[in-house]
C-alpha cells in the first residue's frame, strides 16, 4: 500500500490538467489557477481530459512526490463543484482511486470539533 503521508489537507483540481505536466508545471497550476501554495504539504490531486489518468503532487518537506495513476479502462470519478478545486478527505480520495462516484454517496454523521473563538484586539 502507497502512502503520501500528508499533514495538511488533499485538494482536487476539478478541471483537467495537461497530462504532459510535472513537478514544475503542476506547481505552477497550484499556485496560479489554486492560488494555493505547492509548499503547503497539502496534497493536489488532477486528472487529465479524457479522466482515465490521475496525478498527485505532494510536497515531502526536502522534495515533490508525484504519483501516477493510468487506468486500462474506464475513468475517474471526480467531484463537480462551481470551484476550481474541492476539498476532499482520505476516505474520499481513496474512494475516487477504487472507481467509486462521490455524488451518489451519502456520508452519515460524524464530531467534528468546533471552530475555536477568535480573540479580539
Amino acid at each position: 500500500m502507497l502512502t503520501l503521508g500528508t499533514s495538511g489537507r488533499i485538494w482536487v483540481c476539478v478541471e483537467p490538467v495537461d497530462g504532459r505536466k510535472s513537478f514544475d508545471g503542476l506547481s505552477a497550476v497550484i499556485t496560479a489557477q489554486l492560488d494555493r501554495d505547492p509548499l503547503s504539504g497539502d496534497l493536489f490531486v488532477f486528472k487529465n481530459r479524457r479522466g482515465d489518468r490521475l496525478k498527485i503532487l505532494a510536497w515531502q518537506g526536502d522534495g515533490f512526490a508525484l504519483y501516477l495513476r493510468r487506468l486500462e479502462r474506464g475513468s475517474f470519478a471526480f467531484p463537480n463543484a462551481d470551484t476550481a478545486e474541492v476539498n476532499v478527505t482520505a476516505t474520499e480520495l481513496a474512494m475516487i482511486l477504487g472507481g467509486v462516484e462521490l455524488k451518489g454517496t451519502r456520508q452519515r454523521k460524524r464530531y467534528q470539533r468546533p471552530k475555536p473563538a477568535q480573540a479580539s484586539t
